[in-house]
């Protein structure tokens, strides 16, 4: 039985507690001097107490839940079979491939690599049945755990057009649902680090959610935007027997980002449940574009160990870290080798893979998630009523509301009210980036006819950074 500690201590109310804060103010406002809010209009406290608590929300989550992910875009399908078997060596535990290629040998690229105990995502930036067969024939002949990740709302949020069009998009996806079905075996343990139990295609669905906060979504935009993007599968696949895979951007807000996760999973649970699938989704992480910059470009380190840490307290499935200089470099061993290390040690010296939910009973975070899905399952609903996900998009509703949202934090950090080291506080006048740029780190113009107006992912430093490298020397 465990010891119970501190019983020689009379308990304290909030009310309790309150007075005294208030004592201690010495008649300055509780209100306007310690509770802030934040952009999603969610009032933060100084101090969180249980018997304020009214609905705490139980998650299931084992210790060690999340595997390292290497991610491999494919040009030279050698060179990337080589650099799959050699970051596996160096501590990676799954792979995501993207392919820009329908023709790709499956066969070459997984040459020699392992397949126990290791799963591999295909991301395809296209929607080819045959594609999607070979590689389901691959996973089913050499016992392979394969994750296949398409996504043609996606491709529409972030290209303005579909692959070919809405319905022949969604005829080809529910052809691939249909010869997709799921025997049984312990998806929940196949989905839940990476451990593959028995070979074949886990899941077939991506819900590419990165792209809301990436463009400036506030938090209960990015789960809405996200629930509403999962519900339009649902009502257009005749039949999802698989678990279906959400990618979403963590940022540097470290508690909100933990409840944001956790929110996340709680309303895709409950959506599911209409639907009768009873497959708890996958979540991959990855530390957000927004907040990072080129100038003092260290900082980048920094910025994604805390958003990794929120991922993996959050209960992410699977966390592909950010290499600090991805920005401007193009892939290289030791960018990768760093963002690697990085979840390293906090899954191996941190001990993040030791406790189970470390996030489960704290005040704060379960209150902010509450408020949090609260928040968004209201916004979903609103997205529904007015025609769906897919309808919103294509009227500019969605794309509009996150411009807004993403103008109201630009402001804050144009002022100085939102801060980042390096860039708008602190900046060294002598650091010099311009002769170090490989790709080009600022939104891209492209101007060309599309179906709708494209979501635009873009930073919060570029306009700082553009001006900056002009006038270097």
């Amino acid at each position: 039985m465990a010891e119970k500690l501190f019983e020689e201590f009379e308990p304290v109310s909030s009310k309790q507690w309150k007075q005294q804060i208030q004592y201690e103010l010495k008649g300055a406002d509780y209100n306007d001097t310690l509770v802030w809010e934040s952009l999603e209009g969610i009032k933060v406290r100084p101090f969180y107490h249980n018997d304020e608590i009214a609905v705490k929300h139980t998650f299931e989550q084992n210790a060690a839940p999340f595997a390292i992910v290497q991610n491999i875009f494919v040009h030279d399908v050698a060179l990337s079979n080589k650099r799959a078997l050699d970051t596996l060596n160096r501590g990676a535990e799954s792979i995501r491939f993207t392919l820009v290629s329908e023709t790709v040998s499956i066969e070459d690229l997984m040459q020699n690599l392992p397949l126990e105990n290791v799963s591999y995502f295909f991301y395809l930036t296209f929607l080819s049945i045959d594609c999607v067969n070979r590689i389901t024939d691959f996973a089913n002949k050499n016992n392979a755990n394969f994750i296949i990740q398409l996504d043609p709302i996606g491709q529409l949020a972030k290209d303005g057009n579909w692959f070919e069009s809405l319905d022949k998009d969604f005829e080809k996806l529910n052809l691939i649902a249909k010869n997709s079905p799921l025997e049984g075996f312990d998806i929940k343990r196949r989905m839940s680090s990476g451990h593959s139990v028995t070979g074949g295609v886990v899941s077939f669905l991506n819900i590419s959610g990165t792209i809301y906060q990436n463009a400036g979504a506030n938090m209960v935009q990015q789960l809405a935007y996200t629930l509403a993007h999962v519900n339009e599968y649902f009502n257009r696949i005749k039949s999802i027997s698989q678990p279906i895979t959400i990618e979403v951007s963590v940022g540097t807000n470290y508690f909100f980002e933990i409840a944001k996760l956790r929110a996340l999973r709680l309303l895709f649970n409950t959506l599911a449940k209409e639907y009768n699938h009873n497959l708890d989704c996958h979540i991959i992480a990855t530390p957000t574009k927004r907040n990072k910059t080129l100038y003092d470009y260290n900082v980048n380190m920094l910025r994604t160990t805390t958003e990794c840490m929120s991922a993996i307290l959050g209960g992410a499935n699977s966390i592909s870290n950010l290499p600090y200089d991805s920005l401007y470099h193009k892939d290289n061993e030791f960018g990768d080798r760093i963002a690697r290390n990085q979840l390293l040690v906090l899954k191996h010296e941190s001990y993040f893979d030791k406790v189970s939910n470390a996030s489960d009973g704290a005040y704060y975070i379960e209150t902010l998630t509450e408020q949090l899905a609260e928040k968004a399952l209201l916004l979903f609903k609103e997205i529904e009523e007015k025609g769906g996900f897919i309808t919103q998009l294509i009227e500019g509703n969605i794309q509009k509301k996150i411009s807004e949202s993403a103008a109201k934090e630009q402001e804050l950090f144009d002022n100085g009210k939102e801060i980042l080291l390096g860039t708008n506080k602190y900046p060294n006048k002598n650091d010099k980036i311009k002769h170090d740029l490989e790709l080009y780190p600022f939104v891209k113009q492209n101007p060309r006819k599309t179906l709708i107006v494209p979501i635009i992912e873009k930073r919060l430093a570029e306009k700082m950074e553009h001006e900056r490298l002009n006038t270097e020397q």
